[in-house]
């Protein structure tokens, strides 16, 4: 269930995600993992500067973002970004 989304969550990103926070990407689908013992609040940077939704993901925890897809649009890292923003991800 969402929470919120808003374009404008991108605008509210600040430090690179922990490091502890992993992104595994393929053509379709970033899978992001929270290895980290706290609950962290990220966002996808990609090479186009492609908007990407703020999502809490919980310790252990799994969200998915959109993929590089056939025009090769790549993750160039994960960042931090403003929990009022967040959108809740169920996978």
């Amino acid at each position: 269930m969402p929470l919120a989304t808003a374009p404008a969550a991108l605008a509210t990103t600040s430090s690179p995600a922990p490091e502890c926070v992993e992104y595994f990407q393929s053509w379709r689908y970033t899978d992001v993992h929270n290895g980290c013992g706290d609950t962290a609040s990220v966002t996808v940077e990609y090479t186009n500067g492609q908007w990407a939704p703020c999502r809490l993901i919980e310790p252990s925890g799994w969200a998915t973002f959109s993929g590089y897809g056939t025009g090769g649009n790549y993750v160039t890292g994960l960042r931090t970004c403003d929990p009022a923003f967040v959108t809740a991800d169920s996978s």
